[in-house]
């Protein structure tokens, strides 16, 4: 690991879980919100067309949703590798700063670009 403290690893951990606890119900949400408009629905062609355009928005925002959850959770399991906190393009030390904000980044702000 990138010599990181028992402190910033807390933090880390603590940062990932109340991400991941806040994704799931907005997963939940969305599932909801994604569930199919049964036809027998007395809610009018506007309308309706209306709910299918939102039930679009809302499945995008499921899979971006679905997506970061993947990237946490890879994020958690690379914590054990000692590359973990490491720039995959250079080999410099990726500021906790940048680990707790993009925890799925495997690229300092520089390599990034």
């Amino acid at each position: 690991m990138a010599n990181w403290t028992e402190e910033e690893l807390a933090t880390f951990r603590s940062r990932v879980a109340s991400k991941l606890a806040l994704l799931d119900e907005r997963i939940a949400e969305y599932r909801e919100l994604t569930k199919p408009i049964p036809p027998e629905n007395a809610i009018g062609r506007v309308s309706r067309m209306d709910a299918i355009n939102n039930r679009s928005v809302n499945e995008a925002a499921l899979r971006t949703a679905e997506q970061q959850k993947a990237d946490l959770v890879r994020a958690i399991d690379r914590l054990n590798d000692d590359k973990f906190g490491l720039c995959h393009a250079c080999g410099e030390r990726i500021p906790i700063g940048r680990i707790l904000l993009v925890p799925s980044a495997t690229r300092c702000v520089r390599c990034a670009q």
